[in-house]
């Protein structure tokens, strides 16, 4: 008996101090606090639609592009968004007034779930918490990403989870065609364009009267290496040295720099100490207006850019990338290269320019602002009416959800 004391009252303690740490400020930003809003146990969601975010604040990233698309949303069918992160979801609601709940357990969306008519489920990531929601077959699960591109990454298996992929152009459903095998691309793929662009901030220009600026944009080192297109190392000093002094060099960091690999961390300092400027918290809209030539690595960022028109140059990464028509018209920058002779070039006539004016609408769809928010929603009623058909035969044959 005193054995077993001992045991129930170690155990105790550990729960006890969990709790504790979760609550206060020593709680790494990258784990969950898991800190669930009692108030909302036992209670059904009234809303159809659920975005499901399991992942932190250094996520946050890949959520805040949605946020104007999802509010919009909301006007017309409601949405609930779903944390295991309580600090992340104060953040969200405050920024968008959604409704967010933070719920630590996956019994604890179980229950709520079978008290709900939730129609539609949306993530932004394919973080492995993502299946605590998959698993529910009463709902129609959408993959939204966060930014196409055409990264190793933008072609995964993961796609299959889902019943559906809202995609931003043709080049998304060409490239998953051609990559994933057992899936019909086109069958499970939804065309709305990018709503992220239609929620950018009104910004104003900030040239140098004295000199052209070049934003340099590189990505994050990758948590695998055979999607690691990241340039910090084999470009960004020697690339902001050949550029310095001629041009301005506005250095914008991706948000994960160095979570992977130290080196990477150290390679991304040096770049931050040489560049003109950090655009650590400005929009990109901003960073994207005070530049005249982009250099960034195989990312999202390279197609976001398209519309602006001014000239893109993109490094040669050391892994393989699948196939990608802008990386056929776009020039790349190798290790070695004559950095400031290059951009001089493609400064004074953009001889790509006509090429990747062409490629807006096969990546991006249309661009005009508004169109690919109201395809969105219109798409997400869709999903929803689909759902009520399917759901109805399920339930007709003894289906019990959720």
């Amino acid at each position: 008996m005193a054995a077993e004391a001992r045991v129930g009252l170690v155990h105790r303690l550990r729960v006890w101090a969990i709790g504790r740490l979760r609550r206060s400020r020593l709680l790494p930003t990258g784990m969950p606090d898991k800190q669930t809003d009692e108030s909302r146990l036992g209670q059904r969601f009234e809303q159809p639609v659920m975005l499901y975010f399991p992942t932190t604040l250094d996520s946050l990233y890949q959520l805040r592009p949605w946020f104007h698309a999802l509010t919009a949303l909301d006007v017309e069918h409601p949405v609930v968004c779903v944390f295991k992160d309580s600090r992340t979801a104060r953040v969200v609601r405050a920024e968008t007034g959604l409704d967010c709940v933070t719920l630590a357990r996956y019994g604890q969306l179980d229950e709520i779930l079978s008290l709900s008519d939730v129609k539609l489920a949306l993530y932004v990531n394919h973080d492995p918490i993502n299946f605590e929601s998959l698993r529910f077959t009463s709902m129609v699960h959408v993959y939204l990403g966060h930014g196409d591109s055409d990264k190793g990454v933008s072609v995964s298996n993961q796609v299959k989870a889902y019943d559906l992929c809202f995609l931003a152009g043709q080049a998304a459903v060409d490239r998953t065609a051609s990559a994933v095998m057992l899936y019909d691309a086109a069958a499970r793929s939804v065309l709305i364009g990018q709503p992220q662009l239609d929620g950018a901030p009104p910004v104003e220009a900030h040239p140098d009267a004295t000199r052209p600026t070049v934003l340099y944009a590189p990505t994050w080192e990758a948590s695998q290496p055979s999607v690691s297109y990241g340039s910090l190392e084999t470009h960004g000093a020697a690339l902001v040295r050949a550029l310095s002094g001629r041009y301005r060099v506005v250095y914008r960091p991706h948000p994960l720099n160095g979570v992977i690999r130290p080196s990477y961390a150290v390679a991304d300092d040096a770049v931050r100490r040489l560049a003109d400027r950090v655009d650590t918290d400005v929009p990109l809209e901003q960073s994207f207006a005070d530049a005249d030539l982009l250099v960034t690595d195989v990312s999202a960022v390279a197609l976001t850019w398209l519309p602006t028109g001014k000239p893109l140059l993109v490094t040669t990464p050391a892994v393989p990338y699948p196939p990608s028509t802008l990386m056929d018209v776009v020039p790349q920058l190798a290790p070695g290269d004559p950095f400031a002779e290059i951009v001089a070039t493609h400064l004074s006539s953009d001889p790509t320019a006509a090429a990747r004016a062409a490629l807006v609408e096969h990546y991006l769809g249309d661009p005009a602002p508004g169109v690919a928010t109201r395809r969105f929603i219109e798409a997400c009623r869709d999903a929803m009416l689909l759902r009520d058909r399917e759901w109805a035969a399920r339930r007709a044959t003894g289906a019990t959800g959720p």
